[in-house]
C-alpha cells in the first residue's frame, strides 16, 4: 500500500508513463516509510523529476514518510480522513489508495471521469466533487472500484480528451445520436 500511495501521489498532474519510468528507481532505494524517510529530499526529487512539481511532490513524500512511522507505526492508514491528513494526499488519492489497496468502496473522481461522466450525461456536475457524488448515487457501491477503473480504461482507447469519434465510441454514439463526430485521419 505503500508503493500505490507513492505512486498515485506521484500521478498528480503527470501521465501513468511518466510514474512507471521513475518509480523502479524510487522503490529500489526506498519502498517503506523508514528507508523514504532516511532519503534526502534532494534525492527523492532527483529521481522524481521527470513527473514534474517534484520540490513540493519530494518534500511530501519526505515528510509522509515520517508522519507514518511517527503516527501509524510506519503503516499507511485505512482511514479515508487519515489518509487525507498526510501532506500531498487530496480526496482522489486517498479514494485511490481505499479503493485499490484495500478494497474499500471507493469512488475516485479525477478530470478525465468527470470529463467522461459529464460528456455521457451521467452528471451535471461543475466540479469532480459533484460529479463523485452523482456517480455514487447513480451506481450501486459493490460497483464503484471496477468501475472507476473501466471508465479509465474505456476513456483512454474509446472516448479521449481531444474529442469523441462517435464511429468508436458506442457510448457517445447513444448519448449524442445527432453529434457530428469528428473524421479520424490514419497518420503514415
Amino acid at each position: 500500500s505503500f508503493t500505490l500511495l507513492i505512486a498515485v501521489l506521484l500521478s498528480a498532474q503527470c501521465t501513468d508513463e511518466r510514474v512507471n519510468q521513475v518509480t523502479p528507481s524510487l522503490f529500489a532505494l526506498a519502498d517503506n516509510p523508514l528507508d523514504m524517510a532516511q532519503l534526502e529530499v534532494d534525492q527523492i526529487r532527483a529521481i522524481i523529476r521527470p513527473c514534474g512539481l517534484s520540490p513540493k511532490k519530494s518534500r511530501a513524500i519526505r515528510t509522509l514518510s515520517e508522519i507514518l512511522l511517527e503516527q501509524h507505526e510506519g503503516v499507511v492508514p485505512q482511514d479515508m480522513s487519515a489518509l487525507e491528513c498526510l501532506p500531498g494526499v487530496g480526496h482522489k488519492t486517498a479514494s485511490v489508495v481505499m479503493s485499490q489497496a484495500f478494497g474499500v468502496p471507493a469512488f475516485p473522481v479525477d478530470t478525465h471521469i468527470h470529463r467522461l461522466a459529464q460528456r455521457w450525461g451521467l452528471t451535471s456536475g461543475k466540479n469532480v466533487v459533484q460529479t463523485e457524488r452523482d456517480l455514487k448515487r447513480l451506481f450501486d457501491r459493490q460497483y464503484w472500484n471496477q468501475l472507476h477503473l473501466q471508465i479509465i480504461f474505456y476513456g483512454r482507447e474509446h472516448c479521449t480528451a481531444r474529442g469523441c469519434d462517435g464511429r468508436v465510441c458506442e457510448i457517445c454514439r447513444t448519448c449524442y445520436p445527432n453529434r457530428k463526430h469528428p473524421k479520424k485521419t490514419l497518420k503514415a
